[in-house]
């Protein structure tokens, strides 16, 4: 009995910390989650706005782009409502603004904190580095799956007005979620990198320099004659599938959640034998 009431309130206290880990961590972070959420919103309804003039001209516009340009920009199709978000607003905007959002919350997960010198004091408490990593990124998976439901959101709210009819609901939530998870995967990425580095900003630069040379790497891979490079780029596990033409990728979802766990784990294992004093 003594075992049992003393175990308790301990489990219990672990719980709270960490609840109270991932709150703080979301709280401290509204301000930036704000601004994030209504850009990368902002920039997908504007862009997918222009559809119905792209519907009617856009083939005229892109005719003059070789023929290896167009099929790298996906741009063959892009008088189709598929087609035109395919190739600009989730194919192009939406991706790269967050890969950049990932890059920032996964720089925040320990390299801010260490950066600062902080983070001995967070550690201080009864809080383990591998509690401190898994709650942390616990609120990054949280933030990204907000800002992606509000873009589903979004998307529906114009989805009429700007002829997107073609592409349904569920093609629209299996577009987000393939955004939630490219956002992951760049978080992960930012916070293995920060677990061995602790350098904010040479944190976030690394995995933005990583995120557009993978970009690069999808896009012009086959006109390089380096076709099976284009599958090293979570690009390609991002949109390679079309879910905005077949729906959810469930696979692809796989992989890349798979590949963010890889980086998360291997920077924790990294960050609990690291000196944190040098």
């Amino acid at each position: 009995m003594t075992t049992v009431t003393a175990t308790m309130p301990n489990t219990a206290a672990d719980k709270a910390i960490q609840a109270e880990v991932i709150i703080k961590t979301l709280r401290d972070s509204r301000r930036s989650l704000l601004g994030w959420t209504l850009g990368i919103t902002a920039a997908a309804t504007a862009y997918a706005g222009f559809y119905p003039q792209i519907a009617k001209n856009g083939a005229a516009q892109t005719q003059n782009l070789p023929e290896s340009l167009r099929e790298a920009l996906r741009m063959n199709d892009i008088t189709s409502a598929p087609g035109y978000l395919g190739s600009t607003v989730f194919g192009l905007i939406v991706p790269l603004l967050t890969m950049f959002f990932g890059a920032a919350l996964g720089a925040r997960v320990t390299a801010a904190d260490e950066e600062t010198g902080t983070l001995d004091l967070l550690l201080a408490h009864p809080l383990t580095r591998t509690s401190l990593i898994a709650q942390r990124f616990a609120a990054l998976v949280l933030a990204a799956t907000g800002v992606s439901a509000i873009l589903w959101l979004a998307m529906l709210a114009v989805r009429g007005g700007a002829d997107l009819t073609a592409v349904t609901p569920a093609r629209f939530a299996a577009q987000c979620a393939q955004v939630a998870l490219l956002t992951i995967i760049f978080g992960a990425l930012a916070t293995g990198i920060g677990a061995v580095a602790g350098r904010r900003g040479a944190v976030f630069a690394l995995t933005a320099v990583v995120g557009v040379a993978a970009y690069g790497t999808h896009t012009f891979a086959a006109q390089l004659g380096l076709g099976w490079a284009a599958y090293l780029s979570p690009f390609h596990y991002y949109i390679g599938g079309e879910p905005l033409r077949n729906g959810f990728q469930w696979a692809d979802l796989a992989i890349l959640a798979a590949v963010s766990m890889a980086l998360v784990v291997g920077g924790t294992y990294r960050f609990n034998r690291r000196d944190l004093r040098n």
